[in-house]
């Protein structure tokens, strides 16, 4: 569905279908994912050039895209190593064409679940790929609104963090129903359950509880993602009802 909102061209029917049901209940659902990209590359770029940060973690990658955060960051460093983990078919079939990388840095691809952290982090392929005495990027972007409360979002995100080095970052995005009437949010919501995905929107106070509890933000701290760090060149921004997405950038002391 995110594929497909991007204008991409690897999505299956029933990913059309329920997006097409999503994009009627919320017109500018492209418009969102669309930020939402444009925030992961504004935030990698920020930790490779500014921070110094030279490898990632990104859980729930999703299919190849321009502008992925290997490009970004090794672009910048080409040096970076990166680690793609995402828990869709699709996606497995399309790792070769993430797994291009500069000849200084490295990247993997490992197919797992967020809900399984453990499983990420042990993994040979991000043990091999990532130096887990130095700062890591942990990216989470548009990922965490797909786990329930019952599934104890809170856990993954502290194992994940726990994890980290001091120094590392966490790069966050996440729906929010604050922007849009609560007949939008319902139908967003309606059309990921009828395709057979569950969404769990959650406002600004419960992200920041969620994912930054101990962190220190980077301002501009967590709103709306286009609002963070926009590039002047890229014109005029979207509504914070068009996007309906916050985000932040956060360092672990």
């Amino acid at each position: 569905m995110y594929n497909y909102f991007l204008g991409g061209k690897d999505h299956f029917a029933a990913d059309r279908a329920a997006a097409d049901q999503a994009i009627q209940a919320f017109p500018a659902m492209r418009t969102a994912a669309r930020e939402n990209r444009a925030f992961i590359r504004r935030a990698v770029t920020y930790l490779a050039s500014e921070s110094g940060v030279g490898q990632f973690l990104d859980i729930g990658s999703g299919l190849p895209t321009a502008g992925a955060v290997h490009e970004v960051a090794q672009g910048i460093n080409p040096a970076a190593h990166v680690v793609y983990v995402d828990n869709d078919p699709l996606v497995l079939a399309h790792a070769r064409a993430l797994l291009t990388s500069t000849p200084q840095g490295r990247c993997a691809y490992i197919h797992a679940d967020l809900r399984e952290p453990r499983t990420i982090l042990d993994d040979p392929a991000t043990r091999e790929t990532l130096d887990f005495t130095r700062p890591i990027g942990l990216i989470l972007a548009a990922v965490l609104h797909f786990i329930p409360d019952e599934d104890q979002p809170e856990r993954i995100v502290r194992t994940l963090l726990d994890a980290l080095p001091s120094g590392s970052y966490l790069i966050a995005s996440h729906g929010t129903p604050e922007y849009v009437p609560e007949e939008t949010e319902q139908g967003i919501t309606r059309a990921y359950t009828t395709g057979g995905v569950n969404v769990t929107v959650r406002d600004h106070s419960q992200f920041a509880d969620l994912a930054f509890q101990g962190l220190e933000l980077v301002p501009p701290g967590l709103l709306v993602i286009s609002e963070w760090r926009p590039d002047p060149a890229s014109g005029p921004r979207p509504q914070a009802w068009e996007v309906s997405v916050n985000g932040a950038v956060a360092r672990k002391p």
